[in-house]
């Protein structure tokens, strides 16, 4: 099998535990005002590559693995192409190299999308915004693809990470932190991690290259100052629930 791999990053570090191979694949079905990687989106697009190349080319790398390492399928929607990251991941299971989803939950949860779960090690799930409106103003789509693969990881005790990326004036205040806390509810305790994410402004030249108009191109970066800070308070308000 087959799928379209926009690029791929030998020594990914933020990506999971360890030192990864990341795995961005082409399209998504969302488009996130904040996306700092919009050449992504297009579903036409990226390099068809057969899912034995990939795996003997990730092999190179094993012996960087040790310590936790392995491969992280990002995008994109890495769940675009579930039943490609099944056949990786079971190709990569027999040498002992486990792999990471990276996904905004974006796709329907059906068989493959759960089979690709159930055969990863961990989950990196994005929650983007606190409510349906949010999502039909910031990401043009809808939360329910998303929060049923939160529901499917935490019943089956998938191992999951929850990251949110912080934008000025959308939801950078403590109150909207609460809303998401909220939104998650006792999903929380299934939670190994939940990290913020500082909005940049390091892919606005990409727009200017696909000639697409930015949303956000008056927004400034999140400062580290007010990421900490939120990331802080955040925490804290974890500890108190659980």
């Amino acid at each position: 099998m087959q799928a379209p791999i926009h690029s791929e990053e030998s020594f990914a570090t933020l990506d999971g535990t360890g030192i990864r191979y990341a795995v961005f694949l082409q399209g998504c079905p969302f488009k996130c005002a904040y996306c700092h990687n919009p050449d992504t989106q297009p579903f036409a697009g990226g390099t068809p590559v057969q899912a034995d190349d990939l795996v003997k080319k990730i092999l190179r790398y094993k012996t960087y693995f040790k310590g936790g390492g392995g491969v992280t399928f990002s995008g994109g929607e890495p769940l675009l192409h579930a039943q490609f990251i099944l056949e990786c991941e079971q190709k990569l299971a027999a040498f002992g190299i486990g792999c990471a989803l990276d996904t905004s939950g974006a796709v329907p949860l059906n068989d493959a999308v759960r089979a690709a779960v159930d055969h990863s090690e961990m989950v990196i799930l994005d929650i983007k915004m606190p409510n349906e409106e949010g999502y039909e103003k910031y990401i043009h789509g809808s939360m329910k693809n998303p929060l049923a693969l939160f529901d499917y990881c935490v019943s089956n005790g998938k191992r999951l990470w929850l990251r949110t990326v912080i934008v000025p004036g959308i939801n950078d205040r403590e109150e909207d932190v609460e809303s998401y806390l909220a939104l998650i509810g006792e999903r929380i305790k299934g939670v190994e991690k939940y990290e913020l994410l500082a909005f940049h402004t390091l892919g606005f030249s990409k727009y200017e290259k696909l000639g697409w108009e930015n949303p956000l191109k008056d927004t400034p970066a999140l400062t580290n100052e007010r990421l900490a800070a939120l990331q802080t308070y955040l925490d804290g308000r974890i500890k108190e629930i659980l």
